[in-house]
């Protein structure tokens, strides 16, 4: 229960990696807020790791986080309902994979308004709350190998993550004043309802990690409570990578390698 009574608000989190992230800091203890963009998902996300836990310590928090000032709004909230705000993870993003000459502006400021500007302003929100109260916080940021190493038909996506990754840079200096960290957890091929729906996906990754592996959203919440970490207090403004050691070598598995020509 190393978590025990933090309070702990998650962004994206009504599926996947958002979702066990929410799952292992309310198993360890800890007051959630879990925020994702569909009003019913949210509410059946929240549901489901209370009954399995067997208690009320997750709460579900509807919003999109392209409509920033609703989110930031709701982490004012939780914040003042429950009396300050320890931990923040900006998991919310989404993807746009497409070939740089084909990326339309609609797609693109569908990606700034949610990757960059939802992020800015929410860890700014909660990074507010933290200083308010004097809280020696934790802020985790989520980015990806993409915003590492070059992929293929990721120019748009790629820019937003290579933007977190300096973000948590600046704000681990500007933040340490007040003994906040900020950190990165930049996962790879990670098995998800949506990246599952590829048949190949599991196989055709596990051939071209070095470790022969493909994460799992529990592989990258582990790692995120890792930072969360009172004892994690001396890491700020870094980055770990969640990918089976992939971005040392990165090769394409043959058949999206093919797909991508």
């Amino acid at each position: 229960m190393r978590f025990k009574d933090k309070k702990v608000y998650v962004t994206g989190a009504g599926c996947g990696i958002g979702y066990e992230i929410c799952r292992q800091f309310a198993q360890e203890g800890a007051f959630v807020g879990l925020n994702s963009r569909s009003e019913k998902s949210t509410y059946a996300a929240a549901d489901k790791i209370n009954q399995e836990i067997g208690k009320n310590s997750v709460t579900g928090i509807p919003g999109d986080i392209s409509e920033t000032s609703q989110v930031v709004q709701s982490i004012q909230d939780f914040s003042s309902k429950n009396n300050g705000l320890d931990i923040f993870v900006a998991n919310a993003g989404i993807t746009v994979f497409d070939r740089f000459l084909d990326v339309s502006m609609e797609e693109f400021d569908n990606l700034m308004a949610v990757n960059m500007r939802g992020t800015y302003f929410t860890v700014q929100a909660a990074a507010k709350e933290m200083v308010k109260n004097n809280v020696k916080g934790r802020i985790i940021l989520m980015s990806s190998v993409c915003g590492v190493q070059a992929h293929r038909f990721a120019s748009a996506y790629a820019m937003t993550k290579a933007g977190i990754l300096q973000l948590a840079k600046n704000l681990s200096e500007e933040l340490g004043d007040y003994g906040i960290t900020v950190n990165v957890v930049a996962p790879g091929a990670t098995q998800t309802e949506r990246t599952l729906e590829d048949s190949q996906y599991k196989n055709g990754w596990k051939s071209v990690a070095p470790s022969g592996t493909v994460g799992t959203p529990e592989d990258v919440a582990y790692t995120t409570l890792f930072l969360a970490d009172d004892r994690a207090r001396h890491i700020s403004g870094d980055v770990i990578m969640v990918d089976g050691g992939w971005t040392k070598t990165s090769p394409l598995p043959p058949h999206l390698a093919e797909e991508l020509k």
